[in-house]
Parts: C-alpha cells; structure tokens; sequence
C-alpha cells in the first residue's frame, strides 16, 4: 500500500501535465493556425509565445514536481481562462465538454495545491530508496 501510496501522486502528475505538455509542443508545429484561431477568438495572437512556455514549462515542472503548489495554482487558473476564452458556448456540445474538461483540470491542479507533490519529486527532496 505504501508503494501505491509514494508512486501514485506521480503518475497523477504525469497524466494532468500530459494535456499541456502535447499541447503546448503542438502548438509549436502548429504555430500559425493556432495564432490564427487565437486572433479569431478575439485572443492576442501575439501571447501565443508565452501561451506555449505556460503550457511546457508548466507541465515539465509539475511532472517533476518543481515549485508544485505555485505552478499548480496557476495551472489551474490558466485552464479556468481558457474555458471562458475559448470555450464558453454551451450551445456546442462539444465545447461544453471541451468546458467541462477544463473545470475538471482546474480541480485536479487544485488538488496539488492543497496537498503538493507528493513522495517522489523535486520538491520532496526527490527521496532515496535505502
């Protein structure tokens, strides 16, 4: 139960960032398009740079369990804006899912804030087996 315990809070890392790590490398093969789409939703395509360092710089500290409560916290916050930004049409189904999934991150990033990175991550001193 113990390994469970130390190991599962780092798959959980692993599988929230995993949405921003491909998304945000994604965004970098898709650099245009995805300015384009940003401008078209009345976003600054301009803040797509810092769009992109948000998402893979958040994601690879997370996963590694790097300043976990800060760049949780503001994870969290990050997917909060980008439901109301982008998919705030409930008239869409699936943009009220895209909505939903997005409430759904804020809440798992949320949960890192409160309880932080757990067993085996940077922030834990990155623990050595004896």
């Amino acid at each position: 139960m113990k390994l469970l315990e130390n190991y599962s809070s780092l798959i959980g890392r692993i599988l929230i960032s995993a949405i921003f790590l491909t998304s945000g490398l994604s965004k970098i093969s898709g650099y245009e398009a995805t300015q384009g789409y940003m401008d078209a939703m009345g976003v600054p395509g301009a803040l797509l740079p810092l769009v992109i360092i948000v998402e893979v710089l958040g994601a690879l500290a997370i996963i590694v369990g790097f300043k976990t409560r800060i760049t949780a916290f503001l994870l969290a916050g990050f997917s909060l804006v980008s439901a109301v930004l982008f998919h705030f049409n409930f008239d869409d189904q699936m943009q009220s899912i895209m909505f939903m999934k997005n409430l759904a991150i804020a809440g798992g990033f949320l949960f890192l804030v409160a309880n932080g990175a757990g067993y085996v991550s940077i922030d834990n001193g990155m623990p050595k087996h004896s």
